[in-house]
């Protein structure tokens, strides 16, 4: 699983709880480029902790995250623990503990990108924050879904944007706005590496597929109309 780096998106001013600059952390899935989850905080923190909230209801990752990939931006580091993390069993010697600890199995990579003082970039390091030697082997070493997910919801989503007048005006828009963009993005968009040929070719070579049909959730790509039409399930009726 990959991790977009995070966004801003706000009025500079802030006024009120639900006012100011916020960020968001989305996370996908590098095989299938489907969006599984989003995080929405006034910090980078507290929208890592709510994504991972949000990726923990999924039964396979209930007890423990999967392997990740982010850039050097965010706090997952502390989002992981807050979320995941188990406080270690007392041993009978001093103080019991009450910090939560990350968990053996982890694997967490960031890809830290070092630019000049034109901003070109010279070098990138790899950085293994949790896990062991296999860890690279797992996550990978690679940015680039993340970098055009990251170009892709700014394409769609204008409140993203920075230094515009389309920012949202209350929390509540921004945080509609960026579940439609996730919702049309995993539905009804074809992503062209996602795509299959068709053996033997008869009207089209390729078969187009969005991310949702890569993850086996649908077997075509949803239209709009059929979108609007509809009727979402809670996640907590499931």
């Amino acid at each position: 699983m990959d991790l977009c780096r995070s966004q801003k998106s706000g009025d500079e001013r802030v006024a009120s709880e639900d006012q100011g600059e916020y960020w968001r952390c989305t996370a996908i899935e590098p095989e299938t480029r489907l969006r599984v989850g989003r995080g929405i905080g006034q910090t980078e923190t507290r929208a890592a902790i709510e994504l991972w909230h949000r990726v923990k209801q999924r039964e396979a990752h209930a007890h423990e995250p999967p392997p990740i990939l982010s850039d050097g931006w965010g706090g997952h580091r502390e989002a992981l623990v807050q979320v995941y993390g188990q406080v270690p069993a007392y041993e009978g010697r001093g103080r019991p503990p009450t910090r939560k600890q990350p968990l053996a199995g982890w694997h967490y990579t960031q890809m830290v990108k070092h630019r000049d003082a034109k901003g070109n970039l010279i070098g990138v390091d790899s950085r293994v924050i949790y896990g062991d030697a296999t860890t690279l082997a797992q996550t990978g070493t690679r940015t680039v879904h993340v970098e055009r997910t990251h170009l892709t919801s700014r394409l769609m989503n204008g409140r993203l944007v920075r230094k515009t007048l389309g920012f949202s005006k209350a929390l509540s828009m921004l945080e509609a706005s960026c579940v439609w963009e996730d919702v049309v993005y995993n539905l009804t968009r074809a992503v062209k590496t996602l795509r299959l040929e068709v053996m033997p070719p008869i009207k089209r070579r390729w078969m187009p597929r969005s991310p949702a049909m890569a993850a086996g959730i649908t077997d075509h790509i949803w239209s709009i109309r059929q979108v609007l039409m509809a009727v979402p399930v809670p996640t907590n009726s499931i």
